[in-house]
């Protein structure tokens, strides 16, 4: 079940639907993980990375660059199904997706999985953390992964005489209030067909910004994973992925999803 929270410490005044995280009453206590190893210093700089344009350092100066480099060159793996951080630890770290798919996720009041979100390379996770100090969600890897693990007290320190970074970090948190509204919106006002339709459109408008093509992609996360992040059944989203098939809308192979009529789609949300 979803609850509606105020976020007065994050986003004061900002409503948003996040998962109540309860335990069922004769629910066992889940074994502690042992930590991830901490985070190897290694790979290419920012300076040369190809998500440069669509990550957080996107917009600095040559010599800022190479001072974010220091705050952003440690990298970690992440194999599929593992994850990165659990619900209620402390928040130390961000963590921008240089290569593979995460899902962040809470636990319904009967104990169930609800996925809050999907996050592809370029992307930030852990932005939630900020104000209470604890991650709200468990990150999952959809597939092998690697982040850059950025500290958040460094980036800090240096965001102060740094403008443009500065305007980029809250442009990132900008962005997730909206995908935050836009929750909202799919699992509120939205029919199932709308739901599918407005989240395949997303999908293609977030490998547009990586450069990728938007009429071909494939898809990170099963239907199952998609269904219960938009309040669908699976089945449901069996049934709406033929639908539009049939209409030749999109053609499906698998995992992979062809966008054939963009703007049909775009009726189909309407004015959402």
């Amino acid at each position: 079940m979803l609850q509606t929270l105020t976020l007065e410490k994050a986003y004061p005044g900002m409503t948003v639907m996040q998962p109540a995280i309860a335990r069922e009453p004769n629910a066992t206590a889940r074994p502690a993980v042992p930590p991830l190893s901490p985070p190897a210093r290694t790979g290419v700089a920012c300076s040369s990375c190809c998500l440069r344009p669509v990550c957080l350092p996107c917009g600095l100066a040559p010599r800022e660059l190479i001072r974010f480099d220091e705050i952003a060159s440690a990298k970690r793996r992440v194999a599929r199904t593992a994850p990165l951080y659990h619900a209620g630890e402390s928040f130390e770290f961000l963590y921008a997706v240089k290569s593979g798919a995460f899902k962040t996720a809470g636990v319904s009041r009967d104990g169930r999985e609800k996925i809050t979100g999907f996050h592809l390379p370029g992307e930030l996770l852990g932005l939630e953390a900020i104000s209470s100090g604890r991650h709200a969600y468990t990150a999952v890897a959809l597939e092998d992964s690697e982040v850059c693990a950025i500290s958040f007290a460094a980036l800090e320190r240096l965001a102060l005489g740094m403008p443009a970074l500065q305007h980029r970090l809250l442009r990132t948190l900008s962005s997730d209030i909206s995908r935050d509204h836009g929750l909202m919106l799919l699992l509120g006002s939205m029919s199932a067909e709308q739901r599918l339709a407005a989240f395949l459109l997303s999908l293609a408008q977030r490998y547009r910004r990586l450069g990728f093509s938007a009429d071909r992609f494939s898809l990170r996360m099963t239907r199952e994973e998609i269904g219960n992040y938009l309040g669908l059944t699976l089945e449901t989203v069996s049934r709406l992925l033929s639908r539009f098939q049939r209409a030749r809308l999109i053609a499906v192979r698998q995992r992979e999803i062809e966008i054939r009529a963009a703007g049909e789609l775009r009726e189909i949300v309407g004015h959402w």
